[in-house]
């Protein structure tokens, strides 16, 4: 028999997919792959330590007492607090009642933008800007604007940020410690960028998710220090980084409580809260001294030791980082470019590194992770250096 009528038309096209997906980059997925055991990885972005015992023993006891339901949107008010009180080792005052814990940092700069943005509306981004704030923008159907920092230290170039700036421009991503750069924007740095957002009535979206891996005096800055930060800072970090816990995705934003009011209304249509039993274990960890230091420091010393080589490598300029545990290097004296060096690297040299040119602004540049161990630190730069000298 035939096929009865309104049966599906199996060669019938499907309706289209989000417009803006297609812009949407994959980042520095293409290179981190894990390779073989023979290659020495400068490429994760995640602190080589366990998460300290004691916030893994207390996540272990919140599920013992069986604290598995539904809790809060925005996060206990205890984590809140703890929150809070947290960010004020930092200079800043946010109430706990508009502090919004979500399921990881990334997620938290993904909150902010869709509280402050509508499609069209246009993001300064210091260039070059790690790559998922580009992808999260264009999801959106914001407008990311590249505006490249300078050279010589990775820094806000002030003049290029100003001529930026059109009728269009709703907000400033503002990132230090840096990643990928390493750079920490200086406190006169920041008040400049405060003054210039005031000045265009801009948002600021402040990552400071690497505020507790600073190697510079002068530490990190919120922009709500300064006259007319407060009120349209949108401050956002999480436990990743400086407590090693980046698979346990616990991030925050604090904000003035008509922004929050918006983000608690994303985060509640989005993932409602995140897993109940992680909170005792999130405000665990920001009670911890000892084991955050211990981490810092010993970041400290790898900056140290990978500046040190990284610096002798003919055809190659870096800066010396200022925090996080990035390294961006200038390559172009090598006479390749980004990605010729990045696979040559991994082919010839057995050593995995992040092309500068999968983020706008980065052509030219490699990035290089050093949470990794000492012994791969100068193991890795050891071939780099073999493998360069040789092809002179």
């Amino acid at each position: 028999m035939g096929s009865a009528q309104g049966t599906t038309n199996r060669g019938a096209s499907l309706p289209r997919l989000n417009s803006n997906i297609n812009r949407v980059g994959t980042g520095f997925a293409a290179f981190l792959s894990p390779p073989g055991p023979e290659v020495i990885r400068f490429t994760v972005g995640q602190p080589d330590f366990d998460t300290p015992g004691k916030v893994v023993e207390s996540a272990k006891a919140s599920l013992d007492r069986g604290e598995t339901a539904y809790t809060r949107t925005q996060g206990s008010p205890e984590l809140c607090q703890a929150v809070s009180e947290h960010l004020t080792k930092h200079k800043i005052q946010i109430d706990a009642n508009n502090i919004v814990v979500a399921p990881g940092c990334k997620q938290a700069v993904l909150y902010a933008m869709m509280a402050t943005l509508d499609p069209g509306d246009e993001v300064l981004l210091l260039a070059p800007a790690w790559p998922s704030y580009d992808g999260m923008l264009k999801m959106i159907g914001a407008v990311p604007v590249h505006v490249p920092v300078k050279r010589d230290n990775y820094h806000p170039d002030f003049v290029a940020l100003e001529a930026a700036i059109t009728s269009k421009t709703k907000a400033i991503m503002v990132n230090s410690p840096n990643n990928p750069t390493g750079a920490v924007y200086r406190p006169d740095e920041v008040e400049q960028l405060v003054a210039l957002a005031v000045k265009h009535d801009l948002w600021i979206i402040d990552d400071m998710i690497y505020a507790t891996l600073v190697w510079e005096d002068y530490g990190y800055t919120s922009p709500t220090q300064f006259p007319g930060g407060k009120e349209r800072t949108l401050t956002i970090g999480g436990w990743s980084k400086g407590w090693a816990m980046t698979g346990w995705r616990l991030g925050w934003i604090g904000c003035s409580t008509e922004v929050a009011n918006a983000v608690k209304k994303v985060n509640a249509s989005a993932a409602t809260h995140v897993a109940t039993f992680l909170m005792p274990a999130a405000i665990t960890a920001l009670s911890l001294e000892e084991e955050t230091q211990m981490m810092a420091d010993s970041f400290k010393n790898r900056r140290d030791v990978i500046y040190d080589l990284l610096d002798s490598l003919p055809g190659i300029t870096v800066p010396k980082p200022e925090g996080a545990f990035y390294a961006l290097c200038d390559i172009s004296g090598t006479g390749m470019t980004d990605i010729e060096f990045a696979n040559r690297a991994l082919e010839e040299a057995k050593v995995q590194l992040i092309p500068g040119s999968l983020m706008q602004g980065g052509e030219g540049f490699i990035r290089i992770s050093y949470a990794t161990s000492m012994d791969n630190i100068k193991e890795g730069v050891r071939r780099l250096k073999l493998w360069l000298e040789g092809l002179r």
